[in-house]
């Protein structure tokens, strides 16, 4: 159990006379907001409850989240210049179409809810965002102030903000929570603070740091955030790398250049397949001399070619050949070869 972190409490937070008097309360999934987090359903009828109505709930859940947050603080109108982003990045970069429809989203309607920022920790007059990083970001495109609440926040406190706040929403997708979860343990955050800000137990806390550790950031970097691929296919994935030298063909994968023309869930397609095709296992071909001495047999693997000597049938046939390999290779050479 994630030990309990907060805020000030509001007076809807005050302990009720239940609570004071000594009746244990029931323990909160989410420390800092003591907001509930249903556990999601892996049947069919989990599937179905992802459908508008869950959807619906985890944005009302969101704006709960930001409504506590903000509850009873000034907002102010922030140059978006002087607002960094935060410490700890969890976003993988959106496609310049849906920055684009976000920001003009902002343009149409305007910025209805602030965003949280506090003033940083480093740098004065500067302010570094707990969460509204999409909102900022359209800000500064359109070149207008960001409305936003200062609140004094702890690392503690930004990053539990910044994960409930996403996890609310559901806008992370699973390799983005995934590395989220990696960065914040490499900050040295302990596991019930991380646990705190994705609102997960600590068996989904070791699989996400699990699959974001192992597979490379590169290939992750490469795929993006693919948000049609979830933990099962992730760690498909994590294990098809551990297999032979599939690190290495996963890097000829996604250097490619038609790759990158993909888009992030076609991405990851490509790469998770092109690793699950196996190269169909080679059979020695014998190689006999003209006496009929099968001396040595030849096998070839994707670029590969391997001899082996017998040195039953032929004794030190090897060897003879080994000495002579430079001599071989200068006449390889000087064919043009």
């Amino acid at each position: 159990m994630a030990r309990k972190i907060s805020f000030e409490l509001t007076p809807e937070e005050m302990p009720t006379p239940e609570t004071a008097t000594g009746t244990p309360a029931p323990k909160a999934n989410r420390p800092l907001l003591g907001l509930e987090r249903t556990i999601k359903q892996s049947s069919a009828l989990g599937a179905i409850s992802q459908s508008l109505g869950g959807i619906s709930e985890k944005v009302k859940r969101a704006e709960e989240i930001e409504q506590k947050l903000i509850e009873g603080q000034v907002i102010v109108d922030l140059e978006p210049s002087f607002v960094d982003a935060s410490f700890i990045r969890d976003r993988m970069d959106a496609t310049e179409e849906l920055n684009a429809a976000f920001r003009e989203m902002i343009r149409e309607h305007g910025q209805a809810v602030p965003i949280l920022v506090r003033p940083h920790p480093q740098l004065p007059d500067r302010y570094e965002v707990a969460f509204g990083h999409r909102r900022l970001r359209a800000a500064r495109e359109l070149g207008i102030k960001v409305r936003a609440v200062v609140r004094e926040l702890t690392d503690e406190q930004l990053v539990i903000a910044q994960g409930q706040e996403n996890s609310g929403r559901t806008d992370l997708t699973f390799i983005e929570r995934a590395r989220f979860a990696a960065r914040l343990e490499e900050r040295k955050f302990t596991r019930e603070t991380i646990m705190a800000a994705l609102g997960v137990d600590k068996a989904a806390l070791s699989r996400l740091i699990s699959i974001a550790t192992r597979v490379p950031a590169p290939l992750i970097e490469a795929v993006g955030p693919a948000p049609g691929f979830g933990r099962v296919r992730w760690q498909e994935l994590m294990e098809l790398l551990d297999e032979g030298e599939n690190r290495i063909r996963a890097q000829e994968i996604v250097t490619k250049a038609s790759f990158a023309d993909l888009d992030t869930d076609k991405r990851f397609e490509a790469l998770y397949n092109g690793l699950r095709v196996r190269e169909t296992r080679a059979r020695p071909e014998t190689w006999s001399a003209e006496d009929g001495t099968r001396a040595a047999r030849v096998m070839r693997t994707g670029k590969k070619l391997t001899l082996t000597f017998d040195d039953r049938a032929a004794p030190q046939f090897g060897d003879f050949v080994r000495e002579r390999l430079q001599a071989l290779y200068d006449e390889y050479k000087a064919g043009g070869s």
